[in-house]
């Protein structure tokens, strides 16, 4: 089956009025990209503490509405015309678009990660590489967390920078799929616990630890984990939870324990900094794409017992 495919550039006073209507005129669906996306002028949509509030849209975009037919199609582009919302139909473009096997083209996009020539995390649809030694199956899920994603990987990074684990306590705070803490397992932590806010990230961390033969000490809701410092403290989430989790992810650490985290922005680097500077001593271990993992040591005062 084939679908009709309509692009519509559009400026950023534009672009929710034209979506609106291409729905209202039939649209199956419609999406709104940064039509510089790529270049040197791609412009991101954060909303995080010390960056700019996020606009509605990008200034350049593409509206691309998606119909049933040609026909369809055009009729639509002619109400948008009689309704004013098209000063003409310069750039506008359309496309015949192929009914596809999501399934193999959403599989298609995970292919085997190798983390720092050591560790491999492979989708259980393709076949670990030959020699490969450190395999974590992970298969995308409702929880974050493939091992494709940059903070995941810079954090799997430290993790594997500093194997063996052995002897060593290990908390991952914020766990999605459970990836971090199954990777800490897989190079020898003495235990790891793994906990969330989302119920659904808990019942991905069980799985996926069982289907790598990997034994969690505690996997469980934040609230529900025991009082316990840790050697290493892991927290791959976003900046504003970071910021504000500052004192308690210090507190369950050990003196001069580890703590590692990640979900940064590289301009946001020196502001967490700041903030666990009265707990810790946090510096830039590595940068990827234009997001950072901070690690260091706890001072060695203990911290106050967590809760």
């Amino acid at each position: 089956m084939a679908y009709r495919e309509v692009t519509i550039p559009a400026d950023d006073t534009q672009a929710e009025a034209l979506s609106d209507a291409l729905m209202e005129h039939g649209a199956l669906s419609v999406a709104v990209e940064d039509q510089e996306a790529g270049t040197a002028t791609e412009q991101a949509l954060f909303g995080e503490p010390d960056m700019p509030t996020p606009r509605e849209a990008w200034q350049h975009n593409l509206v691309r509405a998606l119909f049933n037919s040609e026909a369809d199609a055009d009729s639509a582009l002619l109400a948008l015309l009689g309704d004013g919302l098209l000063a003409g139909l310069q750039g506008v473009q359309q496309a015949e678009i192929h009914e596809q096997d999501w399934v193999r083209l959403t599989q298609s996009q995970f292919q085997p990660v190798c983390i720092e020539n050591r560790m491999w995390i492979v989708p259980s649809w393709h076949s670990a590489p030959a020699g490969a030694q450190l395999v974590i199956q992970l298969d995308p899920g409702l929880a974050f967390g493939t091992g494709t994603h940059p903070t995941t990987q810079l954090c799997l990074g430290w993790l594997v920078q500093q194997a063996p684990l052995a002897g060593l306590d290990v908390l991952d705070y914020g766990c999605g799929s459970g990836i971090l803490a199954i990777a800490a397992a897989r190079l020898d932590a003495q235990s790891v616990s793994a906990v969330d806010i989302d119920p659904a990230a808990v019942s991905a961390s069980q799985a996926n630890a069982a289907s790598n033969g990997v034994a969690l000490a505690h996997c469980c809701h934040v609230d529900e984990l025991p009082a316990q410092h840790f050697d290493v403290v892991l927290a791959n989430i976003l900046a504003a939870p970071l910021r504000l989790l500052a004192p308690m992810l210090a507190a369950r650490a050990r003196p001069g324990g580890w703590l590692v985290l990640s979900g940064i922005l590289s301009r946001q680097a020196d502001v967490l900094i700041a903030a666990y500077a009265p707990h810790a001593r946090l510096q830039v271990h590595a940068e990827r794409d234009g997001w950072v993992c901070l690690a260091g040591t706890t001072h060695a005062t203990l911290s106050a017992a967590p809760a």
